[in-house]
């Protein structure tokens, strides 16, 4: 909520990489859809006031993302679309908006269909993630997710593309350094 954004910022401002997980979610409808539009906005003005992205978390509210990335757009905030399985629209709009897009080991599933969706993004706005501890990718899939694991998801993402995994976990990690102002040693 709106009033929590001063607590917010005060854990966030200098330890944390990004506001989030932040969106909507209107699948369970848990909270009113108001309020969830509410909160998404302050934290994304908060992430603008900071200079931070956004870790999007988006289920079954296409519409109201898509015209709150359009919003921080405008206020200069950047974010990544996370564990993404929405529409090639939204992924279209946050990619137009300077966003990146990430996939999470629902893409090992056998139910998993949209693998132009995985091409869809370009190799500069890629990443892969574990979402940890939910959605292990397969063959881990029921239990636990551990970070661990994400080369299984990077492999599939890969594979799809038709690019070298190594490649990409170079590329995918260095979209992640640029994205979060992360700066890795080398190994």
């Amino acid at each position: 909520m709106a009033r929590d954004i001063p607590k917010l910022r005060e854990l966030i401002r200098d330890s944390a990489v990004a506001v989030g997980e932040c969106g909507l979610d209107y699948h369970y409808d848990n909270s009113p859809r108001k309020a969830q539009r509410g909160a998404f906005s302050a934290q994304v003005a908060l992430a603008a006031e900071i200079g931070k992205p956004v870790v999007v978390h988006t289920r079954e509210a296409e519409d109201d993302t898509r015209s709150i990335i359009q919003d921080a757009r405008t206020a200069g905030v950047t974010g990544v679309l996370h564990c993404y399985t929405g529409s090639h629209n939204l992924a279209e709009v946050a990619l137009g908006a300077g966003w990146y897009v990430s996939f999470s080991g629902i893409v090992t599933f056998r139910k998993w269909t949209d693998d132009a969706l995985l091409r869809l993004v370009p190799q500069d706005r890629l990443l892969v993630e574990s979402d940890s501890p939910y959605l292990a990718p397969v063959p881990f899939r029921g239990k636990r997710n551990e970070p661990a694991w994400v080369p299984h998801t990077l492999s599939k993402v890969a594979s799809v593309r038709g690019e070298d995994p190594l490649e990409l976990a170079r590329t995918t990690t260095e979209n992640a350094q640029r994205l979060f102002g992360l700066a890795l040693e080398a190994a």
